[in-house]
């Protein structure tokens, strides 16, 4: 099965693209989120009460996800060898590229584990729900002092807000550096990142910006 996997895998990245695992990984973290950040800000600025809570609620159901992706990711990308695309050269740019993936990694599994662990560690709102339906334990800190639990949720605290600044750190330049590869060099990073769709003849080809029919030639005069 691993062998099948990875030569199914292996078939898109070959033609530089990554696979449709690999792709819905990304997009699926990325609106997940897009969407923790703006209900996050949302919620830090609600009034205390019962909507309050609720809305960590949601924030919690949407956040475990996060950290279940993030650990398939991690496998998928072990499993199945990135796509060589236009952008992988040797030199400053390509290391920046890689390091900055690393980084994403360590935010993607921090904001969801100290926010498990704030949930977990002093006067948790309510259970936690693996997208608001599956039960999820608490982390195991209520045998502990209350004075270390309230450590340990500072300590989670902070973790989380520096997750948070971090992903809005890197994923602007993200954003920045994916634009520059696909529209200035012309590039295609971008388009292999994105889904295919079938084109009238049956092959293969990816939804891009950059997806133009090929001119007709005009036809030459039967004069003469």
């Amino acid at each position: 099965m691993i062998e099948w996997l990875r030569a199914w895998g292996n078939s898109h990245t070959e033609r530089g693209r990554y696979s449709p695992v690999g792709i819905a990984f990304h997009w699926i973290m990325a609106l997940l989120i897009l969407f923790q950040l703006g209900w996050g800000f949302w919620t830090d600025w609600m009034m205390p009460g019962g909507d309050k809570v609720f809305a960590y609620q949601v924030h919690s159901a949407a956040g475990l996800p996060i950290l279940l992706l993030a650990v398939g990711r991690v496998f998928w990308r072990i499993l199945i060898t990135d796509p060589k695309n236009d952008a992988d050269r040797p030199g400053l740019q390509s290391r920046i590229a890689h390091w900055t993936a690393m980084t994403f990694y360590v935010a993607f599994f921090s904001l969801p584990l100290s926010g498990w662990i704030m949930w977990s560690s002093v006067a948790a709102p309510g259970p936690l729900y693996l997208g608001g339906l599956v039960p999820w334990p608490q982390v195991p800190l209520g045998g502990l002092e209350p004075i270390t639990r309230y450590a340990i949720l500072d300590i989670a605290e902070d973790v989380h807000i520096a997750s948070v600044i971090l992903l809005l750190l890197l994923i602007p330049a993200h954003v920045g550096a994916a634009l520059k590869h696909h529209f200035w060099d012309r590039h295609d990073v971008l388009r292999g990142m994105l889904p295919e769709i079938p084109d009238w003849e049956g092959r293969r080809r990816p939804i891009s910006p950059n997806s133009r029919p090929a001119p007709s030639l005009p036809k030459e005069s039967g004069a003469g």
